[in-house]
């Protein structure tokens, strides 16, 4: 059995510039934890695989392709390969989100 704390995990270097700890990596998938701050926000951009976000503590803005829409703690999302998307935190409290890739991605994240 392994159990990570997340809260001991590093931070990785990524082009948004925001704390995502990868907490997850097999053959077949990647899991990320992404902590935007007050006013932070991930810019615009494409995986090559599907993607489900799960919120794990406060409120924050979603967009994916045309869609915009406000979630908040224990809301799931799924985002299709290919569809621009970012979140944002308009709020004035943490917000932190689980990011899964299935299956693991082969090709980088495009930022638009």
């Amino acid at each position: 059995m392994k159990i990570t704390e997340v809260e001991k995990v590093v931070s990785g270097p990524n082009p948004h510039h925001v704390d995502a700890r990868k907490i997850y990596e097999s053959p077949h998938a990647i899991a990320v934890v992404i902590t935007l701050q007050p006013g932070e926000s991930l810019k615009k951009h494409s995986t090559p695989v599907d993607v489900f976000f799960y919120v794990l503590e406060g409120t924050g803005i979603v967009e994916i392709g045309d869609e915009r829409n406000i979630v908040g703690k224990d809301m799931l999302v799924e985002s299709p390969a290919r569809i621009p998307h970012r979140w944002l935190n308009e709020s004035t409290g943490v917000f932190r989100v689980l990011v899964v890739k299935v299956p693991k991605p082969t090709e980088e994240t495009k930022l638009l």
